[in-house]
């Protein structure tokens, strides 16, 4: 059995994100007919149903939403992480998106806590947006 983490496939509506993280930055829809961010990255706008879509460098701020502690790793690839903290973050433009929040001490994170992203690289092509307690 491989304890190698699985790592999201790249997609053609996803790569503009994930090139983005790449090169540290938070990348995420925004509508060009409507004017509202979205995540996740799909063909069309889930608000307006355009697809007059562009990707927009975010502040990468926002506010836990909620989140939970996961102290069992989900497989043997996520052993060596537990605990580490699931969240819902709410994005300071609007869209909410499910991250990790990188932290020593899990028992600090709070809802509505502030946090802003961080990025970690897991591979040549993958590196994940999570997020700090701000």
């Amino acid at each position: 059995m491989s304890t190698e983490k699985p790592l999201p496939v790249i997609d053609h509506d996803s790569a503009p994100y994930w090139e983005a993280a790449r090169d540290g930055r938070l990348d995420i829809p925004l509508c060009g007919d409507c004017g509202r961010h979205h995540f996740y990255p799909r063909a069309i706008c889930p608000h307006c149903h355009s697809d007059r879509l562009r990707f927009d460098t975010v502040s990468g701020r926002g506010t836990v939403h909620t989140f939970t502690v996961a102290r069992r790793p989900a497989g043997p690839a996520f052993a060596e992480d537990v605990p580490y903290v699931v969240a819902l973050i709410e994005l300071a433009e609007g869209p909410r998106m499910m991250s990790r929040i990188v932290t020593d001490d899990p028992g600090k994170v709070r809802i509505g806590a502030p946090v802003e992203v961080t990025f970690v690289k897991a591979s040549e092509e993958i590196t994940f947006p999570f997020f700090r307690l701000a």
